[in-house]
């Protein structure tokens, strides 16, 4: 029987990580990190339903000793560095935790994930990084001083990775959502016209199904129209 490719995705409790993890469920086995034991349970059992083996590993991912101790040892064909955290203030707003809680999980866990699991796939020469970024990695916008600036780093970070590894045979890709329909916005918040944590899920497979020899780096996620529902009815 033929070995199935692994999978790591972080921030996999809720929302896009979830949708992740059971899109690639069917065709991956799994390793799912979140802090939530209990979330990531409920999601691990989903995924086995699917048919896939499933490591669940509660980590706090801005904890680097943390990372270290729970990713010792963990090997993967694919990374999907998706977890992420976003307080939308005004800069004069924005508490040093706001600040610090941003810049550790959406810059700093990059790192320390990558690193975990990268030099792996270099010796075996063949592996996957993509990263859940943001229309916000090419945009600004009033209360994005600091989200906007970890997503613009995204960026960065992923093309400058891309450059280094692709003579390994490693694949690193971008996945840049736009409005997507999670617990980020206020409750009563219209979310009717925006995509999916499933859209965003497709975006990954589609990724991880190009062959061997392409890459695509960057695709972006973006609702059709804030005037339009998803079921295509017009709003308001």
């Amino acid at each position: 029987m033929t070995s199935r490719p692994t999978a790591l995705v972080t921030g996999a409790s809720r929302g896009i990580g979830r949708a992740i993890a059971l899109g690639l469920a069917p065709t991956h086995d799994l390793s799912l990190t979140a802090r939530s034991t209990e979330a990531l349970a409920n999601v691990a059992r989903d995924a086995t339903a699917l048919g896939a083996i499933v490591r669940a590993i509660p980590c706090d991912i801005a904890d680097p000793a943390a990372v270290s101790a729970a990713l010792d040892g963990v090997v993967c064909d694919v990374l999907v560095n998706n977890a992420g955290v976003a307080s939308m203030k005004p800069f004069l707003a924005l508490s040093p935790a706001d600040w610090t809680a941003m810049i550790d999980v959406n810059v700093h866990a990059l790192y320390h994930v990558t690193r975990a699991v990268l030099p792996g796939m270099v010796e075996r020469q063949r592996g996957h990084v993509i990263t859940i970024g943001s229309t916000a990695g090419r945009n600004t916008f009033v209360g994005g001083t600091c989200y906007a600036g970890t997503k613009h780093f995204v960026m960065g970070f992923s093309e400058s990775l891309m450059l280094e590894v692709r003579d390994a045979g490693v694949k690193v890709s971008v996945v840049m959502p736009g409005s997507i329909e999670t617990g980020l916005f206020p409750p009563g918040t219209d979310t009717s016209w925006m995509c999916t944590p499933e859209d965003v899920a497709g975006a990954v497979r589609q990724m991880v199904e190009t062959p061997p020899h392409t890459l695509q780096f960057i695709v972006e996620v973006r609702p059709l129209s804030p005037k339009r529902r998803r079921d295509g009815s017009a709003r308001g």
